[in-house]
C-alpha cells in the first residue's frame, strides 16, 4: 500500500507542475484536471477515507446546494468509477521502481530570489511585479511576486525590510531547456496622474500608472 500511495504522489506532483506551468491548451487542461481528481479519489478509496463526490468539472459538490437524490446518484457514479479503476490497477503489472524512474525523468527545480534594495527616483509609492519571462515566446512563465515600495525608499511594510524573499517553484526540464529566461521587474507608480502636478486640489491620488521595467537573465 505504501508503494501504491508513493507512486500516486509522484504522479500528482508531476501533474501539478504541468497545471501550474500555464502552457496547456484548454482541452488538455480539463483532461488533466479529471486525471488528478480521479487519482485523488482512487487514493482515498484504497486508504479507506471518505468518498468525495464531484461535478463534471471535478469540483466538490456542496451538500447545502445539492439535493439528496443528486448526491446519491453522484456517490453511486463515483463508486462505480473507482471500482473500475481498482480493477484496472490490479490488472497492471508494473515494475516496483517505475515511480522512481518517472520522478527522475521529470524533476522540478526552483529559483530563489532575495530582494535587497530598489533604487529608482520616482517620488511616489510604487508596486514591483517580479516574474520569469521567456524572451523567445514573449510570454511570462510564472506568477507575479508583488513588492510594495514606499516613496521614501523603503518597503511599505517596514517589517519586511531585508526579508523580501520569493521562490519560483515547479520549473521542469522544459523550462531549463529554454534558450534564455529573464527575471523581469515591472514598476507601477501609485499616486498622481502626472508627476508635475503640484496643487493638491487639482490632482487625484492613488492612481496606478506604468513607470518602467527592468530585467536580468536568470
Amino acid at each position: 500500500r505504501f508503494q501504491q500511495v508513493q507512486s500516486m504522489m509522484y504522479d500528482l506532483m508531476e501533474w501539478r507542475s504541468q497545471l501550474l506551468s500555464g502552457t496547456l491548451p484548454k482541452d488538455e487542461l480539463k483532461e488533466l484536471k479529471q486525471k488528478v481528481t480521479s487519482k485523488i479519489d482512487y487514493g482515498n478509496k484504497i486508504l479507506e477515507l471518505d468518498l468525495i463526490v464531484r461535478d463534471e468539472d471535478g469540483n466538490i459538490l456542496d451538500p447545502d446546494k445539492t439535493s439528496v437524490i443528486s448526491l446519491f446518484h453522484a456517490h453511486e457514479e463515483a463508486t462505480n468509477k473507482i471500482t473500475e479503476r481498482i480493477k484496472e490497477e490490479m490488472s497492471k503489472d508494473q515494475p516496483d521502481y517505475a515511480s522512481y524512474s518517472r520522478m527522475s525523468s521529470s524533476p522540478t527545480h526552483s529559483l530563489y530570489v532575495f530582494v535587497r534594495n530598489f533604487v529608482c527616483r520616482i517620488g511616489e509609492d510604487a508596486e514591483l511585479f517580479m516574474s520569469l519571462y521567456d524572451p523567445q515566446k514573449l510570454t511570462i512563465i510564472s506568477e507575479n511576486y508583488l513588492v510594495r515600495w514606499g516613496s521614501r525608499g523603503f518597503p511599505k511594510e517596514i517589517d519586511m525590510l531585508n526579508n523580501l524573499k520569493v521562490v519560483f517553484t515547479d520549473l521542469g526540464n522544459k523550462d531549463l531547456s529554454r534558450d534564455k529566461i529573464y527575471l523581469v521587474c515591472q514598476i507601477v507608480r501609485v499616486g498622481r496622474m502626472d508627476l508635475k502636478d503640484s496643487n493638491s486640489k487639482k490632482y487625484t491620488q492613488g492612481l496606478r500608472r506604468p513607470f518602467g521595467v527592468a530585467g536580468n537573465c536568470a
